[in-house]
């Protein structure tokens, strides 16, 4: 311990001079060359051509790309055509030299027809013989039909906020007009003999203003945009669901309370799934607040409606990882729930209790599909084999509960089915793991392995650390990523800085390869550069996950500092004295809440188009994470309302034009603390959306993290 200690003291500070600066700030302008043109087979994207055969684009180390094509049943590949013949004939063809890395794209086959672009011009390859082609693609018989009913008989169309029905020959010629005001949406059932409509019941439908400073356009006056946003406790678009009856214009009310819009006014009323006969129509919708999600199926001969699912929380239902399945044959649903605090894939048969398919300390994240003819159920989960429990993984569960892990190797996967799906190409990967592509049975076994990334060229880079340790309750592993400087020295000390993403909706720290991450730009100015999944993210459980409710200004912080912490504890090259932060959007909300609330351990902070206070920004985001209605809970978490606790240094950067989180967000927040009396800077980009700065905003967050962190003058622009 006490060596340890003399060490840290040891290590000398960095503090560059203006030349080693300069110096580290091209390092930064130019590290993409370390990596250009020195790794292969990264990224593979098999294109089925049947069931039998896909093809890939397989990258040598000498620039050149085959065109390669792999027999499904036992893995041999072999070249998809003579590329130095192609070569050859591209030449003749434009009359000038085709490089030996020339790469054609958007290659297709049909039978023994093979067509492919090279430099905007489309090209067939038949019988030996290649020649310029067109690029046409038939207008869909379907398009501007989708009114049509599907026996095809009448055509229905809303006019004025009316149903109007005519015969599909002539739809100029209206047959009937439903007696029923405000229609927003329609949809046939699959017997033609209903149409669902749902009738609007408007809410108040407020606009948020942008003010365009910097037309593109001369203009001695600035542009006035407005639109329409609803925000938390806002009064909301609803819908109610009627069925009409084509042959007699009757309309039939379901009997079902108004249901909440999706949130903003364009996004609608929620989808219908009609059973096969047609006359049964089934809807799954939270309720405002979303701590209860339904499914009801409705009898639209009736309107009778009976529950399917009443799935509640006392805290919130994640509406970004709903899963729900319509089975076709049967009567059953397959449906996603955290009702044991895992999400996990539960079969419903109505007037049954619900069977759980699939359980553990692990999350299913996403469903694939369903074989309703053997009963298997693919999907990606995380969080059940060893290592890192963000690691992706594809299964099978069959409805009994038999569950088939099917791609093994540690990393993150990604699968690509043959079209009848008995075949499919897995890639996985790792931070600090390039991928591997390999082509397996459905049942997982492997075929053979296709390719595996070739970065043997790239040098001079630390490859980023995956690092784990204890968070707030000294029991939960903790999981993050550091970057080090090109020119790391482990007997130096370096200022640490964070990029904080702390939105309830999903984890975000990277889990696949990439030759290059955005975080070693920063790095090599001098910094050491980590992302950390604290709790309050999501992907961990229930428990985890409900860290967030009402709780946002929380941002697992203290489960953030402890991995420092640790990290620090292994590697004293750390700074923990010169700690920064920076993040965009929810992240800009965490990074300028760690100089609020953290400024003991934070020093500096850039905050980028963040959401400073939840009641500014959209409804259905803030509203699921706080509750509805607005409670005391906004002006706890609120930026704004707390901005006299800043103690540390603060830049905020937002783009005027901002369409996902209001501008006003940061300017209220910048008015709150000039109000308290505090230092911070100000950036405005004109023109600029929902951003993180783009170049010039890079720029300044270099700038400003060399300056409060390295406690040097970033460089002279102007000169």
């Amino acid at each position: 311990m006490l060596s340890s200690v003399l060490l840290a003291l040891a290590l000398a500070p960095v503090g560059p001079t203006e030349a080693e600066l300069r110096a580290a700030y091209k390092r930064a302008d130019t590290i993409q060359t370390l990596v250009d043109g020195k790794h292969f087979n990264v990224n593979l994207t098999p294109v089925w051509i049947d069931s039998n055969r896909f093809i890939y684009d397989r990258e040598l180390p000498d620039g050149k790309v085959v065109i390669t094509q792999v027999d499904a049943k036992t893995g041999t590949k072999s070249p998809l055509f003579d590329h130095e013949l192609i070569r050859g004939l591209l030449a003749k063809i434009n009359e000038k030299p085709v490089p030996e890395t020339y790469r054609v794209r958007n290659v297709s086959v049909d039978g023994e027809v093979i067509r492919f672009n090279y430099e905007n011009t489309r090209f067939e390859l038949r019988a030996g013989n290649l020649t310029k082609t067109t690029n046409s693609t038939p207008a869909s018989q379907r398009l501007g039909q989708r009114n049509l009913s599907p026996d095809g008989l009448w055509s229905a169309r809303i006019e004025a906020g009316k149903l109007k029905l005519a015969d599909a020959k002539d739809s100029t010629k209206t047959l009937s007009e439903v007696q029923l005001d405000s229609v927003a949406q329609f949809q046939w059932s699959p017997n033609s003999k209903r149409i669902a409509v749902w009738k609007l019941i408007p809410g108040e439908r407020r606009q948020i203003a942008l003010l365009e400073s910097s037309p593109r356009s001369y203009n001695s006056r600035a542009n006035l945009k407005q639109r329409l946003y609803d925000q938390p406790g806002d009064k909301l678009d609803q819908y109610e669901l009627y069925f009409v009856d084509p042959a007699t214009s009757a309309v039939t009310k379901a009997m079902l309370d108004p249901i909440m819009g999706g949130g903003q006014p364009w996004s609608g009323p929620p989808g219908i799934a009609w059973r096969p006969l047609g006359f049964h129509a089934r809807i799954e919708f939270p309720i405002r607040g979303y701590q209860e999600n339904k499914v009801v199926e409705v009898d639209a001969q009736t309107g009778i409606s009976i529950p399917l699912i009443e799935e509640k929380s006392k805290t919130f239902i994640d509406q970004g990882r709903q899963i729900l399945y319509h089975f076709q044959d049967t009567n059953q649903l397959l449906w996603r729930s955290e009702r044991d605090g895992w999400g996990h894939l539960y079969l419903i048969e109505p007037s049954k209790p619900a069977r759980q398919l699939t359980q553990g300390e692990w999350v299913v994240r996403s469903l694939e599909h369903v074989d309703e003819k053997t009963g298997w159920i693919t999907f990606m989960a995380n969080g059940r084999e060893p290592g890192d429990p963000y690691l992706q993984h594809g299964y099978r569960v069959n409805l009994n509960g038999k569950l088939e892990h099917l791609t093994p190797g540690e990393g993150t996967h990604r699968w690509i089915w043959s079209p009848d799906r008995t075949s499919f190409v897995d890639t996985y990967s790792r931070v600090d793991q390039p991928p591997v592509h390999t082509l397996r049975r459905a049942d997982g076994t492997l075929v053979a392995e296709i390719e595996k990334a070739d970065v043997s060229k790239i040098k001079g880079l630390n490859p980023p650390e995956v690092f784990k340790a204890k968070g707030r309750d000294g029991k939960t592993d903790i999981w993050g990523i550091v970057v080090r400087p090109s020119n790391w020295d482990k007997k130096k000390k370096y200022p640490v800085i964070e990029d904080i993403y702390a939105g309830p909706h999903d984890s975000h720290v990277p889990k696949v390869y990439r030759p290059l991450y955005w975080h070693q730009r920063l790095a090599e100015l001098g910094f050491i550069v980590v992302q950390i999944d604290g709790m309050c993210t999501n992907n961990r459980g229930k428990a985890f996950h409900d860290v967030a409710y009402q709780n946002l200004r929380d941002a697992g912080f203290p489960d953030r500092i402890a991995w420092m912490k640790a990290l620090a504890a292994k590697d004293p090259s750390l700074d923990l004295t010169r700690v920064g932060i920076y993040g965009t959007s929810a992240g800009g909300q965490n990074a300028a809440a760690a100089v609020l609330w953290h400024h003991d351990f934070y020093k500096a902070a850039v905050a980028s188009c963040g959401c400073h206070d939840n009641r500014i920004d959209k409804q259905w985001w803030n509203e699921q994470w706080l509750g509805y209605p607005v409670n005391p809970s906004y002006v706890k978490n609120s930026n704004i309302e707390n901005a006299g606790l800043l103690g540390g240094q603060l830049l905020l950067m937002v783009g005027e034009l901002d369409t996902n989180v209001p501008p006003e967000s940061t300017f209220r927040f910048a008015d709150a603390l000039i109000k308290a009396g505090k230092e911070f800077e100000l950036v405005v980009i004109p023109g600029a959306d929902h951003t993180a700065g783009g170049p010039y905003g890079e720029r300044k967050r270099r700038d400003f993290f060399v300056k409060t962190l390295l406690g040097v003058s970033p460089p002279d622009w102007n000169r």
